[in-house]
């Protein structure tokens, strides 16, 4: 193929829907290869390097790069003008959490798409439960608030319970069976397992899931037990960090959302005030695009302080976790 018919082949995937079979040089045999590594898309071929794809399809180095650069064009990864980037992110989706004071401690709507929402809290304190209710909530219709779509369960700790989901149904007046046939559940046994579900993500979309919402609860739980003592705990961030970045990278590509639990430790350093930190550090702490604290309150109600946004001040609120599922406590001075 010459450079001009590999130009005019590029120039027509762009205008209609650009496949991985469009590059030149992929032919079927690699696109079922990388398809069995857990890449659907261009931007699965565009983030790698040339000897990496190579080693995924068994084609020649030269050729890689070929294709590499082809899909780099088609996506057109440059950089635009913050107006134009304003205009790509309309698309974005919201996920209510079933409390209005939460949804306006995260900005007035619920829970972003294209971003990781990260809650950490101790024992009881409600993450799960939240959870749960988005897992209900993202199958809300547009004209209620929701996204219309399905939601992926990821159970780290065996949490999942069917029972309260459809509890949450009922108390929103859905179809508690219908709502449970919208949500995806696996049960992760180790950190393997719980990085090759998020691969097997790509593969639902593909096959016509409409996926807006994926749940990892929780998100350190075997990383934490698996690499133990410090000897081994630049081998766990490091893979952290990558597990981070791919969930990045599908609520980026697939415009959903991403929402993680994360277990606490007490810092034996914190001489006053309150010593809970979330376990992974860093790696997590710059990961996640909003983080909320969450703990016990008064009276049974739980509190959610948001401690990091890129767009919204650090506050807090209360509410309840019932029987039906969330419900706001009215603050002192608020109607």
């Amino acid at each position: 193929m010459t450079d001009k018919e590999e130009a005019k082949k590029i120039k027509g995937a762009v205008e209609e829907e650009a496949k991985i079979s469009d590059l030149p040089g992929i032919g079927v045999a690699a696109v079922a290869k990388l398809e069995s590594a857990g890449i659907f898309d261009l931007m699965g071929v565009a983030t790698l390097s040339p000897p990496v794809l190579s080693e995924l399809t068994g084609i020649g180095e030269a050729v890689c790069r070929k294709a590499i650069q082809a899909s780099r064009k088609m996506l057109n990864l440059g950089f635009m003008d913050a107006f134009e980037y304003g205009k790509k992110r309309e698309d974005i989706n919201y996920i209510p959490t079933g409390s209005k004071n939460i949804d306006n401690l995260l900005g007035g709507k619920g829970v972003e798409s294209k971003a990781i929402t990260e809650v950490f809290g101790a024992f009881g304190s409600g993450k799960t439960q939240l959870a749960l209710s988005l897992a209900v909530n993202v199958q809300l219709p547009k004209e209620k608030g929701g996204p219309s779509g399905k939601a992926v369960y990821i159970d780290t700790e065996g949490t999942f319970r069917p029972e309260r989901v459809k509890q949450f149904a009922e108390g929103m007046g859905a179809n508690p069976e219908k709502v449970l046939k919208n949500i995806f559940v696996a049960r992760a046994f180790n950190s393997d397992h719980q990085i090759l579900l998020v691969e097997k993500i790509g593969e639902m979309i593909k096959n016509g899931e409409p996926i807006k919402l994926v749940i990892i609860d929780s998100l350190t739980a075997h990383f934490r037990a698996e690499y133990a003592g410090r000897g081994q705990l630049a081998d766990r961030q490091q893979r952290l960090n990558k597990y981070l970045h791919d969930l990045m990278k599908l609520a980026e590509q697939r415009n959903l959302a991403v929402f993680v639990t994360n277990q606490v430790m007490a810092n034996p350093a914190m001489m006053f005030g309150d010593p809970t930190t979330a376990i992974g550090g860093n790696i997590v702490g710059h990961a996640s695009t909003y983080r909320m604290y969450l703990r016990r309150g008064k009276k049974d109600t739980r509190v959610a302080k948001l401690i990091d946004s890129p767009n919204l001040p650090d506050n807090e609120t209360v509410f309840m976790v019932t029987t039906d599922g969330l419900k706001d406590v009215i603050l002192k001075g608020e109607d």
